[in-house]
């Protein structure tokens, strides 16, 4: 049977290794990059926390013995379902499963001009452009006299009060603290304004009301403007406009107030679903099709327990790659009469602001707690889920490193430069 899995995400990434040398199975990767990119830790990337390195990991190491799995650089074009091929930039390839865990981008919601001038954070790459920015503001910053100025050059906007908005935020802060003033002694940053923006009522809207207020008293307490209700209208590069006609002044926006799905052409409208998702029965199985299965974050499968979809995290889309696993396994042995329906297990959501400030919700039993055990918590969760013992110990150095000097010598601007010939 030869399964093509697209996209080397979580979800991906996960079936692949559970299929890794199976019988009678054979796996072709395909991914436009040939790393997989630990998307948790985006911001301590674009906030000169962490190496780009520490958090990616080349997929051709984890299949060094594999005998059944072959990696390919491609970027997914067209699925052409009446033939079982997909047309992709390298030819046309054949499957006789299809796996589509293309996982989702940043939604800016039509609005062009904020997709042109806002940084995003949905990949390695744009995480390191982020703080590529975020450096050369200061550095640009040294040659304003002007206080008005002065402020539009280092305020910072993040728009998004979900987990990352929430990290991302409290991280600036932190820098704003204690690090950028070593840096730049010259600088008064009394004038960076730390600005995050939530249209809801209440920030880290799945959790609860309990992490909720306190995630905000943290980010208070670190001195970032946090303002619910509000919702970001326009951008022009130097001016922040509200819906309710307020304004504030900055040239750098991070946007991180929606995602949606990766939905490749081929797939037809009726197949898919809010947030653009693609519709899936409790196998994973894209509705109307036998052969292609949809994982992760594009997605949608209702479930009662989960009327409106499940929620794209990391877990979601790990769980269905491993049930997805074990199916497939069962259709090549012939009992696909019976296949496992998913169901999703919530072990919990959790979100951290900054040294010693985190927020842990447990559902069953129901169970909140914050701050110094949380942040524990959840160093200590996302340092499991990193692939490789040795991307795990640079991290860990990192965090003891930062723990106790309270800096990082990552803050580095590389720039192109080309002599005129």
């Amino acid at each position: 049977m030869k399964v093509i899995i697209v996209g080397a995400g979580f979800a991906g990434l996960q079936l692949a290794r559970r299929l890794n040398n199976k019988d009678d199975i054979e796996i072709l990767l395909l991914d436009k990059n040939n790393y997989h990119q630990f998307q948790p830790l985006f911001y301590q990337v674009a906030t000169a926390g962490l190496d780009a390195s520490n958090i990616s990991f080349p997929l051709r190491k984890v299949f060094h013995d594999s005998k059944n799995v072959s990696i390919r650089l491609a970027e997914l074009q067209t699925v052409n379902a009446k033939d079982n091929t997909i047309s992709t930039d390298i030819g046309i390839l054949h499957y006789d499963i299809l796996v589509l865990a293309t996982g989702a981008d940043t939604n800016f919601f039509g609005n062009d001009n904020l997709k042109r001038l806002a940084f995003p954070m949905k990949s390695t790459v744009e995480a390191l452009q982020l703080k590529q920015k975020l450096i050369q503001n200061l550095e640009d910053a040294l040659e304003i006299k002007d206080q008005v100025l002065l402020e539009q050059q280092l305020s910072i906007v993040v728009v998004g009060g979900g987990a990352t908005g929430v990290e991302v935020s409290g991280a600036i802060a932190e820098m704003r603290t204690h690090i950028l003033p070593k840096d730049y002694p010259d600088l008064d940053f009394s004038k960076m304004k730390i600005y995050l923006l939530e249209n809801s009522p209440e920030l880290l809207g799945p959790m609860s009301e309990k992490s909720q207020i306190e995630a905000k008293q943290y980010l208070q307490k670190l001195g970032v403007i946090v303002q619910n209700g509000s919702a970001l209208d326009k951008f022009d590069g130097e001016t922040v406009t509200l819906r309710d006609g307020r304004t504030i002044i900055s040239k750098t926006v991070i946007w991180a107030a929606g995602i949606r799905g990766n939905v490749p052409q081929g797939i037809d409208n009726e197949s898919i679903a809010r947030g653009n998702r693609i519709k899936v029965d409790r196998t994973n199985k894209m509705l109307g099709f036998d052969n292609i299965y949809v994982l992760g974050d594009v997605a949608s499968m209702e479930t009662p327990k989960y009327p409106k979809g499940h929620p794209q995290v990391a877990n979601v889309a790990i769980n269905q790659a491993k049930n997805l696993a074990i199916n497939i396994e069962r259709m090549v042995t012939g009992n696909s009469h019976f296949l496992n329906e998913f169901e999703y297990d919530d072990k919990g959501s959790m979100a951290t602001v900054g040294r010693h400030l985190a927020v842990v919700d447990i559902p069953n039993p129901k169970i909140h707690f914050s701050g110094f055990f949380a942040w524990l918590v959840w160093m200590s969760l996302h340092l499991m889920l990193i692939l490789g013992v040795k991307n795990r110990l640079q991290i860990f150095v990192n965090w003891v490193y930062k723990y106790f000097t309270r800096d990082q010598s990552l803050r580095l601007l590389f720039r192109n430069r080309y002599k005129s010939s």
